[in-house]
């Protein structure tokens, strides 16, 4: 299981970018399609307290969504936070 978990729905430009975010950063993700089984939806709200999409999952800590990562990403703080959670 990865350290990353990302919650999407199909149709989700904001998924996509998330996803070729993480691709393109060489980091591994689980992906949980919320439309697969009506228990994901509830365990991405009790996990994140978000309802938007995508909602990203490191280690245990909710980051958020895809302008959260990015955010993450741009400061440098993204695989650092990998790091931590790995540690």
């Amino acid at each position: 299981m990865s350290d990353v978990s990302i919650y999407t729905k199909p149709n989700c430009p904001y998924c996509s970018h998330a996803k070729a975010l993480l691709a393109s950063r060489g980091i591994a993700y689980e992906e949980l399609d919320v439309t697969e089984d009506p228990g994901i939806l509830t365990e991405m709200v009790e996990r994140t307290g978000g309802r938007t999409f995508p909602q990203i999952v490191v280690g245990s800590q909710a980051i958020g969504g895809y302008d959260d990562l990015r955010k993450l990403d741009g400061n440098g703080q993204l695989l650092p936070l990998l790091q931590f959670q790995a540690a």
